[in-house]
C-alpha cells in the first residue's frame, strides 16, 4: 500500500449489479477493507447515499471522507492510485471493473425486488 494507513472506505452498492461487483472486485484485488452498505436490502441506506451524494445513482464510494458518486470500480481504483492510497497493480481483477449488469444480474435484482415487495 502506498500510504502506511489503509484508506477508510464505505461503499453504497446494490446486491446484484455489474457496477457494484466491479467496486467489490477492486477491493478484493487490493485487499482493502471496506464497509459495504447494500442499498437494495436496506432502503434507508439508499436514502443515506442520496443525501450524502446528492443524487440517486450507484455505486457511490466514500474514500477518506470524499464522495465518489456514480462510479465504476475502475474509477475508484484510478482515484485511489492517483491519491497515493494504493499502489498501481497489473493484476487482473476477478470481475469486470467497468461493466453494467448482465442479464442474470438484472433477473436476480427483479426476483429480489419481488420478494422484498411480497414481504412488505
Amino acid at each position: 500500500m502506498a500510504n502506511s494507513e489503509a484508506p477508510q472506505i464505505t461503499a453504497y452498492l446494490k446486491t446484484f449489479c455489474g457496477w457494484s461487483e466491479g467496486v467489490r472486485a477492486v477491493m478484493r484485488k487490493h485487499g482493502l477493507d471496506y464497509e459495504e452498505k447494500d442499498i437494495i436490502k436496506n432502503p434507508a441506506l439508499r436514502w443515506e447515499m442520496e443525501q450524502k451524494s446528492g443524487q440517486g445513482l450507484s455505486p457511490c464510494v466514500v474514500v477518506n471522507g470524499v464522495m465518489l458518486a456514480d462510479v465504476s470500480g475502475e474509477e475508484v481504483e484510478h482515484y485511489m492510485v492517483e491519491k497515493g492510497l494504493i499502489e498501481p497493480s497489473d493484476t487482473e481483477a476477478d470481475a469486470p471493473t467497468d461493466a453494467g449488469c448482465s442479464a442474470e444480474q438484472h433477473e436476480a435484482m427483479a426476483r429480489a425486488s419481488a420478494v422484498q415487495f411480497i414481504k412488505e
